[in-house]
């Protein structure tokens, strides 16, 4: 049996699923900082804390360029960044 193919999203739920990822990327940001000033920049916890930040932050990219190809034609710039 051949696997489906995947629907991709629509442009609204593009839109819903940035804003959700924009919100999220943004607090992450903020409590990094937070981790990073109370327990220094050379901890584990700010370490980890930075990769997971960087991580969303590479993972909202690639949403982006993902809607791009969903997308053709629409504008779909912002919507993850």
């Amino acid at each position: 049996m051949r696997p489906q193919s995947p629907v991709p999203l629509t442009l609204e739920e593009h839109r819903e699923l940035g804003a959700e990822m924009r919100a999220m990327n943004a607090r992450l940001q903020e409590l990094c900082k937070v981790v990073v000033s109370v327990y220094g920049p050379n901890t584990q916890a700010a370490f980890t804390f930075l990769k997971a930040a960087e991580m969303v932050s590479r993972l909202c990219q690639d949403l982006q360029a993902q809607a791009a190809k969903d997308l053709p034609g629409y504008p779909t710039d912002g919507l993850y960044l």
